[in-house]
Order: C-alpha cells, then structure tokens, then sequence
C-alpha cells in the first residue's frame, strides 16, 4: 500500500467548492486502485484568516507544510484583501521557500470542447508552457521612496541567475525530450530589455547545444503571443520568465475555453520539498456561493499531482473521465455552454472513473 499525503488550502471565493470536489475524486481513486491511500489536512489559511489574523499564515506555516509530500489549492483571493497581500504572504512564499521554481501549464483543447479560434482542432492545440516561478519580474527587489510626495518614486528590479535560468530551460529541454517532442520555443524581449533578456537568449543558445535534436526558437513575447492565437501548432514546449510565462498562460487558457479548465503546477522536480498544484482561475467572488464554478481545472491539477507522484495511468485515467464527460455533452457548467452544478459535473466525472477504472 503507497500512502501519499497531501496539505489541502481551500482558499477563498470559489476554492473550497472545487476543492470540495477534488478530494472526492481523490477518494474515489482510492477506491479504484486500491493499493494507495490519500491523507489529507485543511488548512484555513485565506483572507478571512488574514482579516482576523493580520497575516496569511501563520508564522510556522511553511514547517507545517513541509512535511507533506504535496499541496493542493483551491484559490486565493477576496475583494478587501489587496492581491499584493493574498499572493506575496501565501501563494509566493510557498513557492520560493519549497523551491517550486517550475509553473507547469498545459495548453490543450480537451476533446468534446471547441476552441473560440474556430479554424484550430484539437491537433493543433497541445502543447505546455514552463514558467520560471521564483525568480525573475516577480522578484521582490525595490520599494518606493518619498511616498506621498510629489516627487515619490518606485523601483521594482528583475533578478534573472544564471543557476535560476539553467535550471528552468534544463528541465524544459528535457520534458521536451521525455515526451518525444521536437520543438522548444523561448519567450524573450531582447530587443527592448537590454540587460536580462539578451543574458536569458545567450543560455538558451548555450543549452540548447545539448540537446542537437530538438529544435530551438527564440521568439519576441509580444509576436509569440500573436502566434499563440494565429499558428498554435507550431508549438510543443514553450518556456518563458515568470512574467512572460504567467501572461502567455492566461492567453493559452482563452483559446482553450476558458481559465475554468486551466490547470498547473508549481514543481520543485527534485523532490526534496513538496509541489503544489493549483488551477489558475482565480477565487472569482462574482460567482462564490453560487455552486456553479467549473470543477475541471481542480480535477485536471490533480492529473498533474498523480504525474508527478508517479501515478501516470492514474493522472491519465483522470484526464480522459473528463474528456467521456466532455464528449457526451449531458453536463456542463454554464461557463462551457451547461445548466450543470459544480458537484454535479464532478459527480459525472467520478461516475466515468468508475466506469473505466472499476
């Protein structure tokens, strides 16, 4: 019997509602395998919390979390609470102290869908994104001065490392050569950022040299994004800084279906610190409460988690009960074109695990 543990933060708005679905799902894994067992702990770290506490976590929350081998989150985020709180006290820690530098997104138009570019098929519209997530624009480097003056200032740096730009392009030539894909694109923006991005394109071109086989692109993020909606077949691994990356991604997810099928992880691929698996749609207080809120990017995380944990015929089992779904077209969301409830979708996507894991 494998036991896998698993910190489970609900959060805010529409997260406890698809999370409340996920770890149904996990359970009826458990139940079809047989031969794992998942132990789960909520934690109610969220901006509730923060109102009441001052802070998004407790101090020793990060040795709380550290001893799971992963985390799920629901979504993070409430009207009232600046999103420069809710992300920077919770969401970032957790992925620079776990060394989580890996956001990994897949762009895929799942079968029974139809993409808003009505010329793509599903051929076309397959491919991931690797985003560097530790580092980069979203380092916290700067502050402001003379605030409240005429004359205040603010400075925000972009920290790019050598080992941190290594490490990310590394990993993203070998999932391109783990999963038989040929072409790596890299976002860059090295003709209007003159420092950080010419250092990005020159290590690229330096790994790239160990990997002859696979075709190596370096593409302007402003064209790369055109050519997200224009020719997204020509795409297999596209890797990206971590604002390039997070931008391309929500891009990527639009011409998917929307950001309520999106899912991610942010890996720490050695191990040695728990990831973190999360979709990317937001806590969306607009429909919070409603019941409505599309479970799927939640379900599709947890394909990404049993990946990552080595359950690869469990992830793909996942994935394709929510393609059965899909493709019968009886129970959707309303944002996919439905009438259904999120506990009601979910229920039919652990029906069809049961029908064909059972």
């Amino acid at each position: 019997m494998k036991h896998y543990s698993a910190a489970v933060i609900p959060g805010d708005g529409i997260g406890p509602e698809v999370m409340e679905v996920g770890l149904s799902l996990l359970q009826s894994i458990a139940d079809i395998h047989g031969g794992i067992s998942f132990q789960t702990e909520s934690f109610p770290w969220n901006c509730q919390y923060y109102r009441e506490h001052g802070r998004m976590m407790p101090e020793d929350g990060l040795q709380r979390l550290r001893p799971f081998d992963v985390i799920l989150l629901g979504a993070i985020g409430a009207p009232g609470v600046p999103d420069h709180i809710s992300v920077w006290e919770l969401i970032l820690p957790i992925r620079r102290s776990f060394q989580q530098y890996v956001n990994l997104r897949p762009i895929k138009l799942l079968r029974g869908l139809e993409s808003p570019l009505r010329y793509k098929q599903h051929d076309d519209l397959d491919f991931v994104v690797v985003r560097e997530n530790t580092e980069g624009e979203y380092s916290n480097m700067g502050g402001r001065l003379h605030v409240g003056t005429p004359y205040e200032l603010a400075v925000q740096n972009n920290v790019f490392t050598r080992y941190g730009i290594e490490r990310i392009v590394r990993f993203s030539f070998e999932l391109a050569k783990a999963t038989g894909k040929t072409r790596l694109t890299a976002a860059t923006k090295s003709n209007g950022i003159n420092h950080s991005m010419p250092f990005w394109d020159e290590i690229v071109k330096e790994i790239s040299s160990d990997y002859p086989d696979i075709e190596t692109q370096l593409t302007h993020i402003d064209a790369l994004s055109a050519f997200f909606v224009s020719r997204p077949e020509s795409f297999d691994v596209v890797v990206a800084s971590n604002l390039f990356g997070d931008i391309l991604t929500d891009l990527g997810a639009a011409v998917v279906g929307g950001l309520g099928l999106a899912p991610s992880g942010n890996i720490n691929p050695e191990k040695q610190y728990p990831s973190m698996f999360e979709p990317i749609h937001g806590s969306a207080p607009d429909i919070a409460g409603k019941g409505i809120a599309n479970p799927i990017a939640t379900l599709w995380s947890i394909s990404m988690m049993l990946d990552h944990l080595g359950e690869r015929e469990l992830g793909k089992l996942v994935l394709d009960s929510i393609e059965d779904v899909l493709i019968a077209g009886e129970v959707r969301t309303p944002d996919i074109g439905g009438k259904a409830t999120t506990r009601e979708l979910g229920d039919a996507i652990r029906e069809q695990l049961y029908r064909r894991g059972g």
